[in-house]
């Protein structure tokens, strides 16, 4: 099977496509669910940071908006609040929290979701005081320091942290904290691998930043990582070095409102004349 990538290309389109986003928004939207703040909380605060690390670690195999909407909502409401509290998670019976879950909608593996849940709250409480704060400060907020102690030992019977040490969940936690919770200590970001999901490997096929005989996008990702991290190296955006995280938002975006409607054979695309960067679109230019 044969790859190529083009990383002439994506040192082009990375800075476009970022100053777009933060500018006029990719489609008009700046934002993704996850930069919604549940209501009464500070950006940044412990409460923000818990309510980011609990909903993240269940953001696999579902509908995102449908996720951070329901996480929001449940939040918000007075009965169901605690499943946000690590303290107030270890004092409650598991089954009210499985039936607490299910019924709000936030759990859709009845099983499997209230685990992770659970067994992260404990590892905070256990562990590190229910902050996840202090799990940082001991990786000395090392990024890839963070992301190997996520990981864990592949021996124990048992992870702290299930699903964040997952290779796509991982390094977007780690952009959350950055991006919407301001933890501006989080140090060496640019050796966090990029989240790639379906809609980044979409996009990056549509740019042509990347070209491949496989038939499963998921077969591609390694490269794809690979040509955004060189893409963006020697690119300075509003004073600060441009990262391969940086165009996580805007490609999932642009490939969630703009390439997933695109028609390939005939090279049609209802979104081409709003898109800022079909100029270099290998189906429609």
């Amino acid at each position: 099977m044969r790859i190529t990538i083009d990383v002439d290309r994506a040192h082009i389109i990375a800075p476009i496509l970022y100053s777009e986003f933060i500018t006029n928004g990719i489609f008009g939207r700046k934002s993704i669910p996850q930069d919604r703040l549940p209501r009464g909380v500070r950006r940044g605060s412990i409460q923000h940071i818990l309510f980011l690390t609990f909903t993240v670690s269940i953001d696999y195999q579902r509908d995102a908006n449908t996720l951070w909407d329901t996480a929001r909502k449940v939040y918000e409401t007075d009965e169901t609040c605690y499943l946000f509290d690590p303290s107030l998670l270890n004092s409650t019976p598991f089954e009210k929290i499985q039936e607490d879950m299910q019924r709000t909608g936030l759990s859709k593996k009845v099983n499997e979701d209230p685990k992770i849940w659970v067994r992260i709250s404990e590892s905070l409480i256990r562990k590190w005081k229910g902050d996840p704060r202090n799990f940082l400060e001991s990786c000395d907020y090392s990024a890839p320091v963070i992301l190997l102690r996520l990981r864990g030992d592949k021996h124990k019977r048992k992870d702290d942290f299930p699903s964040l040490r997952n290779s796509k969940i991982g390094p977007l936690w780690l952009r959350m904290l950055r991006d919407n919770a301001n933890l501006s200590s989080i140090q060496d970001l640019d050796k966090v691998p990029i989240p790639v999901d379906i809609h980044f490997a979409r996009a990056s096929v549509s740019l042509g930043v990347i070209k491949s005989e496989h038939l499963e996008l998921d077969g591609i990702f390694p490269e794809i990582r690979r040509v955004w991290e060189l893409g963006v190296k020697g690119h300075v955006i509003n004073g600060k070095e441009m990262l391969a995280l940086d165009i996580h938002e805007p490609l999932c975006l642009l490939s969630k409102y703009g390439c997933t409607n695109l028609e390939k054979e005939s090279g049609n695309c209802p979104m081409a004349r709003e898109c800022p960067v079909v100029k270099w679109c290998v189906y429609t230019s």
